[in-house]
């Protein structure tokens, strides 16, 4: 039925999915859950395959519209200074007012009152959303997902902006890379000081799923979040950049739009860029394709030899194995950016606190329906609903799946995944 549109669905988790123990008393597991808030997915047959999907996006579709007032932070990590910002959706209707237009659409910084009254000790669900390479909270494919929660009137959200994205200023040389996990822990910091009775819940599209899944395995179970879906994540980074290089749509058409977006951000910041690094900004502007971007700026920026060694370093596949909170993973097997190939099949079927949902249609953050909904909205809402409101949050146990690391004891051996590596002893 796939020739229809209708897609095929599938699951993959640990043998023995998490526990778990609704508010009614009833016993439940992480994977019924899932299952439950996935509904059926109908797509249009007339965009008919993973680049259709993925091309679509680019029609420019409107979207619900959504509203934000903009928090400037300053960041509070030793080595990686700076500032960066943060678009909390405006849930009152009468707040929502004239957007400042040097913001995206719909968006207006705070005024000082309005950041002095900050502050509740109401126990709404509160998300916390990362968006994809280059975005904002104006992208249609984030709206699309969470409206639903906004307009319920029963959540509230925010976006982490990574920096210089979103007409976000930069004050340092430093914009963002996928390993870049500290200001959403930041983020989720100050919410839990300053809003301590709402239960945090997380939403990553894209590279903000790959940022966010190892923001997951980096805490473990000492994360404030309740629990969180990853949607299009591309996991194995240099597994995607590979597959992407080595068709002539691949590289010249999904690498070129990448990287053009990379060098359009970056060209906003040169007066920065020139000010606090040795960029050669004449040379990283010349730049076609994301991978000779992350060449040129990754590499120099944060330390990396080449940009495979940032790809390997970045991708989240081993940090899923040390994630301690309930995580629903969404993406289409014909995703021609996040390639099937690199999804974490084998990590998602050891580790209970994950279900990998795969569908055979949608491509990259498409799902597009028959007459321009996005599927994709349904089961990120169904599972958030779910899990904020019929689950017993104080059910979960965090040690179910034993120590986040692994390793054979009998040689010494041990396996951490968010350093990527085995330790042996090599007996120096």
């Amino acid at each position: 039925m796939e020739w229809l549109g209708r897609a095929k669905i599938d699951f993959t988790t640990s043998p023995k999915p998490l526990s778990l123990q609704e508010k009614d008393g009833n016993a439940t597991d992480l994977l019924q859950i899932c299952q439950s808030a996935v509904p059926p997915c109908q797509l249009n047959p007339l965009i008919f395959n993973g680049h259709a999907q993925t091309m679509w996006t680019a029609a420019k579709a409107h979207g619900p519209p959504l509203h934000y007032k903009r928090k400037i932070f300053e960041a509070d990590h030793a080595e990686f200074n700076g500032s960066f910002v943060v678009d909390f959706a405006v849930t009152d209707p009468e707040a929502e007012e004239e957007a400042d237009e040097s913001l995206t659409p719909r968006t207006a910084y705070f005024t000082e009152d309005e950041l002095a009254n900050m502050g509740s000790d109401d126990s709404r669900p509160m998300l916390v959303v990362l968006h994809g390479l280059s975005g904002g909270s104006h992208e249609v494919y984030l709206r699309h997902a969470i409206a639903p929660l906004i307009d319920s009137g029963k959540w509230e959200a925010c976006v982490v902006i990574s920096r210089g994205c979103a007409n976000s200023k930069i004050t340092t040389g430093l914009l963002y890379n996928a390993r870049a996990t500290w200001d959403v822990r930041q983020t989720i910091k100050w919410l839990k000081k300053t809003y301590p009775n709402r239960p945090l819940f997380g939403l990553g599209f894209s590279l903000g799923a790959c940022i966010l899944t190892n923001y997951l395995g980096e805490e473990g179970s000492a994360t404030p979040l309740k629990a969180a879906v990853a949607v299009a994540n591309p996991w194995a980074l240099h597994i995607s950049s590979k597959m992407l290089q080595s068709s002539f749509i691949g590289h010249h058409v999904y690498q070129r739009v990448l990287g053009n977006a990379m060098r359009a951000l970056s060209m906003r910041h040169k007066e920065e860029l020139e000010k606090y690094t040795d960029i050669d900004t004449e040379h990283l502007f010349s730049l076609k394709y994301l991978y000779e971007f992350d060449r040129a700026y990754q590499c120099p920026t944060w330390g990396y030899p080449t940009e495979e060694a940032y790809y390997r370093d970045a991708s989240s596949s081993d940090s899923l194995l040390a994630v301690r909170i309930p995580l629903l993973a969404i993406n289409a097997v014909d995703d021609p950016i996040a390639s099937n190939l690199s999804l974490p099949y084998a990590e998602a079927s050891t580790n209970p606190y994950t279900v990998l949902c795969t569908t055979s249609l949608g491509g990259h953050l498409g799902w597009f329906e028959i007459g321009g909904g996005r599927w994709h909205g349904k089961p990120v809402c169904n599972f958030l609903n779910r899990m904020a409101f019929e689950v017993d949050l104080d059910s979960i146990n965090h040690e179910a799946n034993g120590k986040r690391t692994s390793g054979n004891p009998k040689h010494g051996t041990n396996f951490d995944p968010i350093r990527r590596k085995m330790h042996v002893n090599l007996n120096q």
